[in-house]
């Protein structure tokens, strides 16, 4: 597929989602980085200066020398990726969308917004329909797209080749990296040989974002899913790659082999239309039983597919198995990336 390449700018460069954001970005095949922005601290000097990298591949040479730009849309590009803060977001990415940018925002502050899509391309990509109420019930010339909370991602994609059995109710434990709560983040002294079993706010994200995103769309407006959704939430001391330990109940209990080879077989948009940044099977499912492990299944198809394993009847629900996922790539700036895609393929970013 040829496809005009077009100018892309990142918000909150960086942040650990922005250098993340930089890297999937490098000889991109459609977009071409060309514009970062950050806090007033970072404004005017070199991305190399204002960036301590964070990433185990090299800061890429065509950013070190771009001058960080503050947060505002003069001279941006149309296409912004933003990786900011959700105390800072809601405001600036209003600003750039009023101003006529398209957003593909990792940001929580309007993802339950009724008129904002809240995208996992494999799964609801018809939600982009709503997009047009932004101008007409905002007044934005501009659009935001947003991406789901990390480890909702993983969870959906996990879930999704089940959907077609009557899903009807899931219990989800999970086990975040440290990478998901940015840096600094938490401190050594926190993290080392230990667990903490609260993040602020997670639980009810994943409960409420699964809802929306399997939601039905009907007349340009999402009617939540009624699958019930309880989570519990931990921070582990793993560096990149959330385990999600799922439980789910059926309205009709189907047979094991058929759920294995939904897992195997799901595909959505991004493998059809071949975009760029979609891995050939979004769901790699294994039968080894001490699989997937952060150290060793992370990095599969570049972050950008989730890996199951252990599928095995449950007690209490109908079945449990494990997932794992790339908090930073396909939870937040791969997803990202790949929402673009599917946009701009659609000729919704021109």
């Amino acid at each position: 597929m040829s496809l005009k390449r077009i100018d892309v700018g990142i918000l909150g460069a960086t942040g650990i989602v922005g250098q993340e954001f930089i890297s999937q970005l490098d000889s991109h095949p459609w977009f071409n980085l060309v514009w970062l922005a950050a806090s007033q601290r970072s404004e005017g000097i070199c991305y190399k200066d204002a960036a301590k990298w964070h990433l185990s591949t090299p800061q890429p040479p065509a950013v070190s020398d771009l001058i960080v730009n503050a947060s505002v849309p003069d001279r941006a590009p149309k296409l912004i990726f933003s990786g900011l803060d959700a105390s800072v977001a809601g405001k600036i990415e209003a600003e750039f969308a009023n101003a006529g940018h398209t957003v593909i925002s990792n940001a929580r502050n309007y993802r339950m917004e009724s008129d904002v899509p809240l995208l996992v391309p494999e799964i609801n990509p018809e939600h982009l329909e709503l997009l047009p109420r932004q101008a007409t019930e905002r007044g934005w010339s501009g659009q935001i797209v947003t991406n789901p909370n990390c480890s909702t991602i993983i969870l959906t994609l996990a879930l999704a080749p089940l959907q077609p059995f009557g899903i009807k109710s899931v219990n989800v434990t999970t086990l975040q990296a440290v990478s998901g709560a940015g840096y600094p983040g938490l401190s050594s002294f926190d993290m080392v040989g230990n667990v903490i079993p609260f993040i602020s706010g997670e639980e009810e994200k994943i409960e409420t974002e699964a809802q929306k995103i399997f939601g039905s769309l009907k007349e340009r407006k999402v009617e939540s899913s009624p699958i019930l959704v309880s989570a519990h939430t931990t921070r582990v001391g793993v560096l990149h790659g959330h385990i999600l330990m799922i439980s789910v109940g059926f309205q009709t209990t189907p047979n094991q082999n058929e759920l294995i080879e939904a897992f195997k077989t799901f595909t959505g948009q991004p493998q059809t239309k071949r975009l760029p940044s979609a891995p050939t099977h979004p769901i790699v499912y294994t039968d080894m039983p001490d699989r997937p492990q952060p150290r060793l299944d992370v990095d599969i198809n570049n972050g950008m597919s989730v890996t199951v394993s252990r599928l095995r009847p449950c007690s209490v629900l109908d079945y449990k198995f494990v997932v794992l996922g790339h908090n930073t790539i396909r939870g937040a700036a791969g997803a990202a990336l790949l929402n673009a895609e599917l946009m701009h393929v659609d000729g919704l970013i021109v």
